[in-house]
């Protein structure tokens, strides 16, 4: 298919509405929505309909830029308050976690390759690249699929999951790196690679707490007279904070994670729009990696490779994740055996670890073809059984709790403040509730709470004592006690 300029922005519109229809669906389906953009991708691929593309470069570069936004928002989309508590745990799964599912799913894959005959064979190093490639939980599936569904966990499994699975990316990447110079024999001594990989961990974590800081000091510094340009200047702090850890030998991935949590938990100015518009710029980034990969594998490709891939996720799913979740939260007995159990079972792969084996092919890897193909087969056996039995798991365990009322605005685009203990919600007026008259002083209001905006078809106006309601009004309250109710 012959691709020119216009061709390729066309070409990409298209696959955009596809992807976001497909999300769409997915709500209807059960399916996990970013399963539907690798599908979409694989069904345009050269497999499919017919458009070629096969530069693992590019493909990671995108995942680069992605991963980076995805990390950086969901760093801002999470609260100290909630982390605080299972930070510790988190930080264990995070690291010590991924080391442990990557060293015992390594050696699985050395032995089931090993019995078997033919050029499946892996040497022990080439298992361990594997492993260490799909040894992370994915931030985007977890991010997309938890929040999506709306579930509410109890024990706090919530913020653990996500805090997980947004901060173990940048264990699974160095150990990643280590494998693949250790098989093109550049690691050097082993002491020396040892203390490179916690070298960049700890560094990384510094610097992402450094320039966290400082940019929080700059954006209530700097006043800028387009507010437009606040979420801007966020990507630009995003991508400075990822590029400089990574030239000083830090671990960019944890700088820029880490960066996002200390800014997301600061004041600054348009804060909350910037953090909406990073919501979307979330979405537009999943969507175009997932596509982008599903384009990159040939669905052909995997046929091969299925017995073995099949293998390795029910070995991943069952016995790797289970055994390294049940090791590293041993110490910590206030997490139930059910939120434990849980914990193993959204061990979510996703679009990182295919980014990631884009790494063994960019590096010239003998077997990289074969450790990409098998790790995107994992991934679509970890999002299609996993994703898709997440709330199932969850009600089976008992621990789902009964979701937080929050009331939405949809007549009104209004937000208040995390650290104002007030809320907003909007009530539509009903000819009973003008019973004792039409005047905004004769309807009946609960304490503590204010008619802030009345909006009436396409005209909005602030109410005083004297101002005329009618049926239909919709009235913008805002409350102290977060029991606002419809007026009676």
């Amino acid at each position: 298919m012959y691709l020119s300029i216009d061709n390729i922005v066309l070409i990409g519109s298209i696959l955009l509405f596809a992807g976001i229809f497909a999300g769409k669906m997915s709500y209807r389906s059960g399916l996990p929505v970013l399963v539907l953009f690798l599908f979409v991708g694989m069904l345009v691929g050269s497999d499919g309909l017919g458009l070629h593309f096969d530069s693992p470069q590019v493909a990671q570069f995108i995942g680069l830029v992605a991963l980076n936004i995805i990390l950086f928002s969901g760093g801002m989309d999470t609260k100290f308050s909630d982390i605080r508590p299972i930070a510790v745990p988190g930080i264990v799964l995070a690291t010590l976690g991924v080391l442990l599912t990557a060293v015992i799913t390594g050696f699985f894959i050395y032995w089931i390759t090993n019995s078997l005959a033919g050029a499946m064979s892996f040497s022990l190093l080439e298992a361990l690249l594997l492993a260490s490639v799909m040894s992370s939980t994915d931030s985007a599936s977890v991010f997309g699929i938890l929040r999506s569904k709306g579930i509410a966990l109890k024990e706090r499994m919530k913020p653990l999951l996500e805090f997980e699975s947004g901060s173990n990316d940048p264990m699974a990447y160095l150990l990643t790196i280590t494998f693949i110079q250790l098989i093109q024999m550049q690691a050097g001594s082993v002491w020396t690679m040892i203390g490179s990989f916690f070298f960049q961990l700890l560094f990384g974590a510094f610097m992402g707490w450094l320039l966290g800081k400082f940019f929080v000091w700059v954006l209530n510094k700097i006043h800028l007279q387009n507010l437009s340009l606040y979420p801007v200047l966020l990507v630009a702090i995003c991508f400075f904070i990822f590029a400089l850890t990574n030239d000083l030998q830090g671990n960019g991935y944890l700088a820029v994670y880490i960066g996002g949590l200390i800014i997301g938990n600061a004041r600054f100015a348009q804060k909350y729009s910037s953090k909406r518009f990073f919501d979307g710029l979330t979405w537009l980034f999943q969507i175009i990696i997932f596509l982008c990969l599903g384009l990159l594998v040939n669905p052909k490709d995997l046929i091969p490779i299925m017995g073995i891939g099949l293998l390795i996720s029910v070995f991943l799913i069952v016995i790797a994740r289970p055994v390294s979740v049940f090791l590293c939260l041993l110490p910590f007995q206030k997490l139930s055996f059910r939120a434990k159990t849980y914990t193993s079972w959204v061990g979510l792969r996703g679009a990182v670890p295919i980014i990631f084996a884009t790494y063994t092919l960019t590096a010239d890897i003998e077997k990289a073809p074969m450790i990409f193909n098998i790790v995107f087969f994992v991934t679509l056996v970890s999002l299609l059984l996993q994703g898709t039995t997440i709330p199932i798991v969850a009600r089976w365990l008992h621990l789902v709790d009964p979701p937080e009322e929050k009331p939405l605005l949809s007549e009104f685009e209004i937000e208040l403040p995390d650290e104002i203990d007030s809320v907003m919600r909007e009530v539509t007026v009903r000819p009973e509730d003008l019973k004792n008259g039409n005047l905004m002083k004769e309807i009946s209001i609960l304490p503590h709470t204010l008619v802030v905006l009345v909006k009436r078809k396409d005209e909005y106006f602030v109410p005083t004592g004297s101002s005329r309601i009618e049926p239909g009004d919709v009235l913008l309250l805002i409350s102290d006690d977060k029991k606002i109710k419809q007026p009676t």
